[in-house]
C-alpha cells in the first residue's frame, strides 16, 4: 500500500512540476533559514557550558549608587574572594582574575617583540575552579610563584613553535621577566573567557595585595559546593559589606554603609552563573564583549516565522488546487477508498514534497554557512558527524510534512463523492477563508521585518551622523607607544612634521574603546560621602583638546605657558552640573592618585569641556576629567587628508627606525567607533537578509495563488473580455483581493513592528523617533512587491484570446 502512495504521489508532483517547484523552493528556503539560525541559537546558548560544574560556577557582580553616577559592574573588591572562602564553608573554591589587556611579549633571547591582545593576572586556583585542561605542568603549582605564567597551546607554538615551551623565559613590555611553568589547552571560543592565552601569576600584582574594599578592580568568581542555592548565599553578602565594607567607609569617609545609603547612595554584590554571563551581563569590565539574549530571542522568532511562512505556502498551495484534485477523491470514494486511505495518499505527497524540500535545505546551508558566518560574526560548523543532528533533521522533516499536509489532506478527503461529481462540491468555503488569512499571516511578518531591517539602518545612520562632540575621522592611532620607551615624545614631534599630519597626541583614554578609569573626587573641605562625585579621570597631555577638537564651554584648555596646570584639571558639563557649581572655574577639588586610596592630591578647575559622546549612545554621557600626565599608551595623530596610506607609511618606517623589533601596530578612530556598534550591524544585516527570504518565500506563494485564481477564473475572464472589459479592468479584477488582503496584513503588522522596535530602541539612550513615513513606507514597499508578483500572472490572464478561452472552457 505504501509503495502504491508513493507512485502515486511522484505522479502527481511530476504533473504539477510548476506547483511542485513552488512549494519545494519556498520549503527549503525557509528550512535552510531555520537551520542556519538555529545553529546559530546553540552556539550563543552553548557559552561556557563545557567546563565542568558550570552549573556551580557564579561570577560576583557589583551595583553601585555613588556621586550621582550608577555603576554596574563585572568586578570586584581584591580581597572579597578569599574572605568569602574563609567566612562561608558552602563555597569550595574562589579565584580572581584581573584583565590587563594587551601586551607585548618576546622571548629572552630575542629581541622581536610579538603583541599579545589577551593577558590576564588569575590566582594560583585557577584551574581549580575553570577545568582548563593542562597539557604540561603541575595545576596545583603553575601559578603560585611570583613571575610565573601558563600560556595556551596556541601561544606556545606561536612563541616556541614545535619546541618545548616549559622553563622558557618572556619578557613581558620590554621589563619583566616571567617563566613559563605549564601549558594550557586553548579556552573555548565558546567561553566569555575566550582569546586569553596567557595567564600571568597573582601574586606578581601588588595591587592583590592591598586589601581595598572600595577599589573594584577584579573579576571574581565562586565555585559553590554541591546542594547550594546561589540565592540564599546572596544573603550573605549584605553580612560581608556590615563587616568589611562599612568599616572601611567610616576610616575612608567617616560615615558607615547604613549613612550612605541614607543619603541615597547604594553598595549591593550579586551572583551571575556562569553560563548566563555571555548573553545576560553588559557590564563594564566584562573580560570579552558579550552577547545579547535579545537577539537570540528576536533570531528564534525570526526562524519560526520564516519556517511557518513556507508551510503556510505549502497549505494555500495545496487547499487552492483542490478543486482539481476534487473529482479525483468523488472517484477514489465512490470505488470505496476509506478517509484514512486518501488522508495517507495526501499526507505522503507532503511527506515526500518536505523530505525533498529538507535535501535541498541542507544544501543551501551548508553553501551559505560560511557567508552567515561572515554576517554574524560566528565559527559555527556543519555538524554533520553528529548523528542527532541527523536525528532531528529527519523528525523536523517529518513534523513539518504532517503539519504542512495535515490541513489539506483532511480538507479534501471530507468531499462527499455525490456532490464532487456533480460539480455541485463548495470549494470556495472554509478553504477560502483559510487561504485568505493564511496569505495576511505571511505578509503581517514580512511587514513586519520590513519596519524592523528600516529602523535599525536608520539608527546605525543616526549613529554614523550624529555630532559626537569629538572628531572621529581621519584620526590615526598607533597602539603601544611605550616600545618607544623614552623616544615617545621625539617621535611624535618627527611625525608632526609630516606634511598630511595637522596635530597628534600621547594618551591612552580616547573616546573610541580604549583605557577607563573610575576615580571620586570631593570639593576641598567637603568630604562628606554625599558631596563625592563619581567620575572617568583620563590622563592627557597639552594637545589632547586640540587633537580631538573638542569644545571649551568654559575656561581655557591646558597650555604649556602656564606651570599651575600640572595641578590643575578639566570637566565635562555634566561633572559640572553632577558638582552643582554655576561657575566651577577656579573651583578647588580633590581625590586619590593611588589604588589604595591613601595618595590625596588637590587639583583647580581650569576649564569646562562641552559634553562628547565617550561611551556607547546606549549610554548617557557621565561625569569625567581630564588631567596632565605623562603617558605612554597611544599617540594619536589627526590626519588633513591627503595620502593617508603614504602617510602610514611614513609612520611606519619612522617606528621602525626609532624602535627596531617592536611590532607596529596602527588603527583609524572611525573604525574602533563602528566597532562598538558592531553587533547592530550585524542584526541589521541579518534582518535585511531574512527579511528578503521572507519577501521571496510569500512572493513564491502569492504567485502560485495568482496563477491558481487566474486559471480557475479563465472562462470569466474570457466572457467580460468578449463583453468589453479591458485589460486593465482584468488585472485589477484579478489583483484586488489580493491588495485587501495585503492592506489588512499591514494594518495589523504596523503595531506590532512599532512595539517591538520602540522596545529596541529603548536600548539607547540617543536614538531616532520612529515617524510615521516609516510605517507608510514598510507598507507602500510591501503593496508594491505584492503587486509586481500578481500582476505577470493578471497581465498574462488578461491578455489571452478569448475565443480561445471559452473555446477550452
Amino acid at each position: 500500500m505504501l509503495e502504491n502512495y508513493i507512485k502515486i504521489a511522484w505522479r502527481n508532483l511530476r504533473k504539477h512540476k510548476f506547483y511542485s517547484f513552488l512549494n519545494v523552493f519556498g520549503l527549503a528556503l525557509g528550512l535552510a533559514s531555520c537551520l542556519l539560525i538555529t545553529l546559530y541559537v546553540i552556539d550563543e546558548l552553548s557559552y561556557d557550558r563545557s567546563f565542568d560544574h558550570a552549573d556551580r560556577i557564579h561570577r560576583v557582580n557589583a551595583d553601585i549608587r555613588f556621586g550621582g553616577a550608577d555603576m554596574s559592574l563585572a568586578v570586584a573588591p581584591d580581597p572579597l574572594a578569599f574572605t568569602l572562602k574563609k567566612d562561608y564553608p558552602q563555597i569550595e573554591q574562589v579565584v580572581r582574575l584581573r584583565d590587563t589587556g594587551s601586551l607585548l611579549v618576546r622571548r629572552a633571547e630575542l629581541a622581536e617583540n610579538l603583541k599579545e591582545d589577551h593577558v590576564v593576572y588569575a590566582d594560583s586556583t585557577f584551574f581549580k575552579v575553570f577545568s582548563v585542561p593542562l597539557l604540561m605542568g603541575d595545576p596545583e603549582k603553575a601559578l603560585k610563584a611570583p613571575y610565573t605564567v601558563v600560556i595556551s597551546a596556541s601561544d606556545a607554538a606561536k612563541f616556541f613553535g614545535s619546541g618545548n615551551a616549559m622553563g622558557k623565559a618572556l619578557i613581558l613590555d620590554n621589563a619583566d621577566t616571567y617563566t613559563i611553568t605549564g601549558v594550557m589547552q586553548d579556552i573555548p571560543t565558546q567561553s566569555h573567557l575566550r582569546g586569553v592565552n596567557m595567564l600571568l601569576s597573582m601574586s606578581s600584582n601588588d595591587e592583590s595585595r592591598m586589601d581595598g574594599w572600595g577599589s573594584h578592580n577584579f573579576n571574581t568568581y565562586l565555585l559553590l559546593k554541591e546542594g547550594v542555592d546561589p540565592k540564599q548565599f546572596e544573603r550573605n553578602f549584605e553580612t560581608v559589606l556590615q563587616k568589611y565594607t562599612s568599616k572601611w567607609l567610616v576610616s575612608f569617609l567617616g560615615s558607615s554603609l547604613e549613612e550612605i545609603r541614607k543619603s541615597g547612595s547604594s553598595l549591593s554584590y550579586t551572583l551571575m552563573p556562569l553560563t548566563k554571563i555571555h548573553l545576560h551581563s553588559d557590564r563594564k569590565a566584562e573580560i570579552n564583549a558579550n552577547g545579547n539574549v535579545q537577539y537570540v530571542y528576536i533570531f528564534g522568532v525570526v526562524a519560526l516565522f520564516l519556517l511557518t511562512i513556507a508551510c503556510v505556502n505549502f497549505m494555500n498551495l495545496a487547499t487552492a488546487r483542490s478543486s482539481n484534485r476534487a473529482k479525483e477523491v468523488g472517484v477514489r470514494k465512490a470505488l470505496g477508498s476509506e478517509r484514512s486511505s486518501l488522508v495517507s495518499q495526501f499526507l505522503t505527497e507532503s511527506l515526500m514534497l518536505s523530505f525533498f524540500s529538507l535535501a535541498l535545505a541542507v544544501i543551501l546551508a551548508y553553501l551559505a554557512l560560511p557567508f552567515f558566518n561572515d554576517l554574524a560574526g560566528k565559527q559555527v560548523n556543519f555538524p554533520i558527524q553528529n548523528v542527532w543532528f541527523w536525528v532531528a533533521l529527519l523528525i523536523t522533516g517529518g513534523v513539518v510534512g504532517v503539519l504542512a499536509g495535515s490541513y489539506p489532506a483532511f480538507f479534501l478527503s471530507a468531499f462527499k463523492p455525490l456532490k464532487v461529481l456533480k460539480n455541485s462540491v463548495e470549494l470556495q468555503g472554509k478553504g477560502g477563508y483559510l487561504r485568505n488569512a493564511l496569505v495576511v499571516f505571511q505578509f503581517v511578518i514580512s511587514v513586519m521585518l520590513i519596519v524592523g531591517t528600516g529602523v535599525i539602518y536608520r539608527q546605525l545612520n543616526f549613529i554614523q551622523t550624529k555630532k559626537l562632540g569629538f572628531n572621529k575621522d581621519q584620526m590615526l592611532i598607533v597602539d603601544d607607544a611605550y616600545a618607544l620607551d623614552n623616544q615617545v615624545k621625539a617621535f611624535k614631534e618627527q611625525v608632526l612634521r609630516m606634511p598630511n599630519v595637522a596635530s597628534g597626541t600621547v594618551t591612552s583614554f580616547l573616546p573610541t574603546p580604549s583605557s577607563r578609569t573610575d576615580h571620586t573626587f570631593f570639593p576641598v573641605g567637603q568630604m562628606q560621602q554625599d558631596k563625592g562625585i563619581n567620575m572617568q579621570k583620563w590622563t592627557v597631555d597639552y594637545d589632547f583638546v586640540k587633537t580631538m577638537d573638542l569644545q571649551m564651554a568654559n575656561g581655557r584648555a591646558f597650555q604649556e605657558e602656564f606651570p599651575s596646570d600640572s595641578t590643575g584639571i578639566l570637566i565635562n558639563e555634566a561633572a559640572a552640573k553632577v558638582l552643582g557649581y554655576a561657575a566651577p572655574v577656579g573651583k578647588k577639588i580633590f581625590g586619590y592618585d593611588d589604588a589604595a586610596l591613601t595618595k590625596k592630591v588637590t587639583y583647580t578647575i581650569i576649564g569646562v569641556v562641552k559634553n562628547f559622546h565617550f561611551e556607547s549612545l546606549k549610554r548617557n554621557i557621565g561625569a569625567l576629567s581630564l588631567i596632565l600626565y605623562k603617558s605612554n599608551g597611544t599617540v594619536v595623530f589627526k590626519l588633513n587628508g591627503g595620502n593617508v596610506t603614504q602617510t602610514v607609511g611614513q609612520v611606519e618606517q619612522l617606528w621602525k627606525k626609532m624602535a627596531p623589533g617592536q611590532p607596529f601596530n596602527y588603527r583609524f578612530m572611525d573604525e574602533d567607533f563602528n566597532q562598538v556598534y558592531r553587533s547592530e550591524q550585524r542584526v541589521g544585516q541579518i534582518f535585511v537578509t531574512f527579511a528578503v527570504i521572507s519577501i521571496i518565500i510569500g512572493c513564491l506563494g502569492l504567485f502560485g495563488l495568482s496563477a491558481y485564481t487566474a486559471e480557475r477564473r479563465t472562462k470569466e475572464i474570457g466572457v467580460r473580455k468578449v463583453l468589453g472589459a479591458s485589460v486593465a479592468n482584468i488585472v485589477t479584477l484579478l489583483s484586488k483581493e489580493f491588495l485587501r488582503l495585503i492592506i489588512i496584513a499591514i494594518l495589523i503588522g504596523i503595531p506590532i513592528a512599532w512595539f517591538g522596535m520602540n522596545q529596541w530602541l529603548n536600548d539607547f539612550a540617543y536614538h531616532v523617533d520612529l515617524a510615521w513615513w516609516m510605517f507608510l513606507a514598510a507598507g507602500a514597499i510591501a503593496i508594491t512587491i505584492a503587486l509586481l508578483t500578481i500582476s505577470f500572472q493578471s497581465i498574462k490572464a488578461a491578455l489571452m484570446n478569448p475565443v480561445k478561452s471559452l473555446r477550452s472552457e
